[in-house]
């Protein structure tokens, strides 16, 4: 009896359900749709439960997911006649070279974020981020909505340049302090410690590097269209940047507004260490040149004709080749990310190549409704996705069919699958719905239902703001 207990575990009961959703599709016909479509099916509804129930770790379900992928749908299954072989591909297609599959490993855009790693490693390293919180927190004074604006400024730009989750647990531990001075009666500590992982979530949405749904966007982005031998769209790091920091600020105020009001503060004035403490090592002097360089580099692709993926190496080499960041060091980044990535790129070149995504968007008559709707529906699908399941397997599902819903209306790629990366950075409702919110949860200042009630409003902000200022910013940009 015990051992029927331990095997019905939620754990154990995922897995049964993904193998059997895998299983389905070579069982059913499904009329319209190839067999190779069929086998990506199968691995996408697998990817699907998986990453959503987390049964095994997400970069697992990724690995996972590329390995199916060579050993169903690649040129490597027509070896294995004794097993599967070889699927039927829609006419006109072939089956990618395993290859194919294998070089997501290596996209562009894992090597963009790996940048953008090295540079968060250095920033916790030498204390860059707890110093420029306090520099950045002068200007604000000491009343309390202002000393809010402040760390959610702060936050907010931190999570553009290093990971959300790093930015808000180095803020809460600014935070931590402040809150343990009030009141416990004082609504403002609930106020302070949902402003910190909510400012993260929205700052991330700034940069490509500020959260993976970004880079998974860019990934798909990347891929070539079959029709034209190009690229399905293109967007640099400013381009990004220019229309996505408007919107990221403009629901920052928001999110402040509206805390400061669910929240107010009895207290007149807070008083806050403003310490600084800037590190002079040999390593820590590389590092500051090294982020001033690249960050310069990122934000001016256009005057040296460098893209932002190239310049994603050089923090890497420097930093390597000067030994600021040791083998050990190197070790323990984050390389779980990358993998996890990988795996949604992988997923997504699979579901183009079977004509998936063909038959997916011919269900729905797309050309029969009018863009606007169709981008409020996507990033309000992410939002949702992402509110109960991690933002990057979120986005890892929907940016592939996002790319075929925008061929099937007609719509520009980048405006649709900017509606995904930035609906997903919104999805803020729950505990589990960020690590940031996790972080900020765990300390117990705040419940459930204060975090569901502000972060529900915030992301319904987020798709108003969306619907209302991402053609015309793109388009700003220069990328719509």
């Amino acid at each position: 009896m015990h051992a029927i207990k331990r095997l019905a575990t939620g754990k154990n009961l995922s897995l049964l359900l993904a193998l059997v959703a895998f299983l389905i599709p070579f069982f059913l016909e499904i009329p319209g749709l190839s067999e190779a479509g069929h086998r990506l099916l199968s691995i996408f509804l697998l990817a699907v439960i998986l990453w959503v129930s987390e049964a095994i770790p997400l970069f697992a379900t990724s690995a996972s997911v590329i390995l199916l992928l060579v050993l169903f749908l690649s040129d490597v299954a027509g070896q294995l006649s004794w097993a599967w072989g070889m699927a039927a591909f829609p006419e006109g297609m072939t089956a990618p070279a395993y290859t194919t599959f294998f070089n997501t490993l290596a996209s562009k855009v894992l090597i963009l974020f790996l940048g953008g790693f090295f540079l968060a490693f250095g920033a916790a390293r030498f204390g860059v981020d707890k110093n420029l919180a306090a520099i950045m927190l002068k200007p604000f004074g000491t009343k309390p909505s202002r000393v809010l604006l402040g760390l959610m400024l702060i936050t907010g730009v931190l999570s553009m340049w290093m990971s959300n989750t790093a930015t808000t647990a180095t803020i809460m531990a600014v935070v931590l302090p402040i809150i343990a001075t009030l009141a416990p009666d004082d609504k403002f500590r609930v106020g302070l410690a949902l402003g910190v992982p909510f400012a993260a979530n929205i700052g991330g949405m700034g940069t490509p590097i500020g959260t993976p749904p970004n880079a998974i966007v860019l990934g798909a982005l990347s891929k070539i269209d079959p029709a034209t031998g190009e690229t399905i769209g293109q967007c640099s790091f400013l381009q990004w940047m220019i229309f996505a920091i408007p919107i990221a600020l403009l629901l920052m105020a928001f999110a402040w507004v509206l805390i400061v009001f669910m929240f107010p503060a009895s207290k007149k004035a807070i008083e806050i260490d403003m310490n600084v403490k800037w590190a002079k090592s040999t390593h820590a002097t590389i590092y500051y040149v090294t982020a001033i360089f690249t960050i310069l580099m990122w934000v001016t692709g256009a005057l040296h004709g460098i893209n932002s993926y190239v310049v994603g190496m050089f923090p890497v080499v420097i930093l390597l080749s000067t030994g600021v960041v040791s083998a050990k060091q190197f070790r323990g980044l984050e390389w779980d990310v990358l993998w996890l990535v990988a795996g949604g790129i992988a997923l997504g070149v699979g579901v183009s190549a079977t004509g998936f995504d063909t038959w997916l968007v011919g269900l729905i008559a797309w050309d029969s409704m009018s863009r606007v709707v169709i981008g409020i529906a996507i990033c309000g699908t992410a939002l949702l996705m992402s509110t109960f399941i991690s933002n990057s397997a979120a986005t890892n599902l929907l940016a592939p069919i996002a790319v075929a819903v925008a061929g099937a209306a007609g719509a520009s790629a980048i405006i649709i699958l900017a509606f995904v990366a930035l609906g997903a950075s919104m999805a803020m409702a729950l505990p589990i719905s960020t690590p940031p919110n996790a972080i900020a949860y765990s300390a117990g200042t705040f419940t459930t239902k204060q975090m569901v009630l502000t972060g529900t409003l915030i992301g319904a902000a987020g798709v108003l703001i969306c619907f209302l200022l991402l053609r015309p910013l793109l388009h700003i940009a220069g990328v719509s």
